[in-house]
């Protein structure tokens, strides 16, 4: 399995406009990539304009799949101009523990 870790900060007064978009975007990955185990929005607490995407995919076709979908680069593309920085991404394998 792979999991990747994107953090992205939001420029300031634009948290509900990143909000909508990440949700079209996990309605579009919980209906339509079963590779994408796992997709979840975090929101930060102690800095609420910082999100972080946990991903985690059955295999790296599904991570390819995702990576390369239409509705990746409408959220980019919705997203970009809302980014405060470029989003940083991490990419890990797992080793072992309880999904």
């Amino acid at each position: 399995m792979t999991t990747v870790i994107a953090t992205l900060k939001v420029q300031s007064g634009h948290e509900a406009a990143f909000e909508q978009a990440a949700r079209e975007m996990i309605a579009y990955v919980r209906a339509n990539e079963p590779g994408t185990k796992t997709y979840v929005c975090h929101r930060g607490t102690a800095e609420p304009n910082e999100y972080v995407f946990y991903e985690v995919y059955a295999d790296d076709a599904a991570l390819a799949a995702h990576s390369g979908s239409a509705q990746m680069m409408t959220f980019f593309g919705a997203v970009g101009r809302l980014l405060d920085g470029r989003p940083v991404i991490k990419m890990y394998q797992a080793i072992g523990g309880k999904p």
